[in-house]
């Protein structure tokens, strides 16, 4: 990271731990989910609220963040949002009954949601555009790192101990991180006293929320019910009017004229189908590991975890190649190998070796360090400055919402094809096995589909 002062420096590595820590939170809660649902004697329908309440609240915030880092400082946006979610992580340690830990969560949710795009925006000011795909790789790592060590070290705690410290041991260091940006933060850009769009905000808040809640009711695959196509229905319909309002308002909330520069269009339109396919197809290895073959979730993790750190360790590397390469020369690369693990995934059987799944996952992932920054620092690269903020709190959006739905594709087509298979006389875990198989053949599908989506993409100027 040369050419940038020390302070500089200190700037962008608090602002990485609080990315870090941010990620490291969300990876924590599935494995505790279970011991959280039996001490407060929860369903699975309330449990589930300890990841959607957190995703709709940070969803809702991230549009909101351009506004935000534009109006205020650097180093009192990232006090503010660490403060925010700090006290919500000491509200959900100290819960008292679910409700209140759902509290605690939504808290942290509105600092966290800050974290990204305020990172994406310093980064961009800080490094030329020949040295930012570096700088992303850098964020990359810790990125990655998190949901690496973040199952293992979750099953660890609950083992050995009460969940409560997934909150209140990771407290400290949120404390910490926020005593060293009180002393060394620096402000970075410029600061611009723009109009509050109300309307903008409430009309982002009730559209992307409703959307996001009525994907995240997919659990099943039932499409029919109200709770999933009422709710997407009327976000979708609420998003509309929010894209009209925002084009025809003088101040907006979010500019979308981003989506007025080829690149960044098209690589968002890339990660669109690329998020579709990968967090829908997730959820794919932990149901065939676990509900098919019958391991237990520490074998699950144990599965995930070399593609899990290779993804982390070749972040920095992947960075480099961007700089040295482009998205156009990167992006496809990654997109093939990912393509060729996930086939390997879509060939599992009932008698498969466990290394075979443990290599697909890890070519899996191997193909995805080389596409994933990239293709986020191209979309970035093609925008000015200016528009940064913006930028960045629109590619995060449109990738939550291409996350929800990729899930809720997914597991409606493993959800169908399971269903009729066991109506056609079949086992319940062979059933369950096509399911899988048929999810993972669509998941790499959309992969070649993105692959291909690349050769849209123009050559940079240097």
């Amino acid at each position: 990271m040369q050419g940038i002062t020390r302070r500089e420096r200190g700037t962008l590595y608090i602002l990485m731990a609080g990315v870090f820590l941010s990620f490291l939170n969300q990876t924590l809660m599935n494995t505790a989910l279970p011991s959280i649902m039996h001490e407060f004697n929860i369903n699975t329908s309330l449990g589930q609220w300890m990841t959607n309440g957190y995703m709709l609240v940070n969803g809702v915030m991230v549009p909101l963040t351009a506004f935000l880092i534009q109006r205020f400082k650097t180093r009192d946006l990232y006090l503010s949002a660490m403060a925010i979610f700090s006290l919500g992580t000491l509200v959900a340690g100290f819960a008292p009954n679910y409700g209140v830990l759902i509290l605690g969560r939504m808290v942290q949710a509105i600092g966290g949601g800050v974290f990204g795009p305020l990172m994406n925006v310093v980064v961009m000011n800080l490094f030329a555009s020949d040295r930012r795909g570096a700088a992303m790789g850098m964020i990359g790592l810790a990125l990655n790192f998190a949901p690496t060590i973040g199952p293992t070290l979750s099953g660890t705690i609950v083992s050995y101990t009460s969940w409560r410290w997934l909150f209140l041991g990771i407290a400290p260091f949120m404390i910490v991180d926020l005593i060293f940006a009180i002393f060394n933060l620096e402000n970075i850009g410029d600061q611009q006293f723009l109009k509050f769009d109300f309307l903008g905000v409430v009309l982002s808040s009730i559209g992307l929320g409703t959307l996001l809640y009525g994907f995240s009711n997919v659990g099943n695959g039932d499409w029919s019910n109200p709770n999933v196509w009422g709710f997407i229905l009327i976000g979708l319909l609420i998003t509309s009017s929010f894209i009209f309002q925002q084009t025809h308002t003088k101040v907006p909330l979010l500019n979308l004229k981003v989506f007025g520069y080829h690149n960044f269009w098209v690589s968002v339109l890339i990660n669109v189908v690329l998020m579709t396919a990968l967090y829908g197809g997730a959820l794919m290895l932990p149901l065939y590991l676990q509900s098919v073959r019958g391991f237990s979730p520490m074998i699950s993790g144990m599965v995930l975890m070399p593609g899990a750190i290779v993804t982390a360790l070749l972040s920095p590397t992947s960075g480099k190649l961007y700089d040295q390469y482009g998205a156009r020369v990167l992006a496809p690369i990654g997109l093939t190998i990912t393509f060729f693990g996930t086939m390997i995934l879509a060939t599992l059987s009932m008698h498969t070796p466990i290394w075979v799944p443990v290599l697909g996952q890890f070519i899996r992932q191997l193909g995805l360090v080389l596409v994933s920054m990239p293709i986020q620092t191209e979309a970035f690269n093609a925008v000015p400055l200016a528009l940064m903020p913006d930028a960045s709190a629109s590619f995060t959006t449109v990738r939550q919402i291409s996350a929800s739905f990729g899930t809720a594709t997914l597991i409606t087509i493993y959800s169908l094809v399971s269903l009729q298979k066991e109506r056609a006389g079949m086992v319940t875990h062979l059933a369950q096995l096509s399911g899988i198989h048929v999810a993972f053949w669509t998941a790499a599908m959309l992969v070649l589909t993105a692959a291909f989506m690349t050769l849209l993409l123009r050559k940079r100027e240097v």
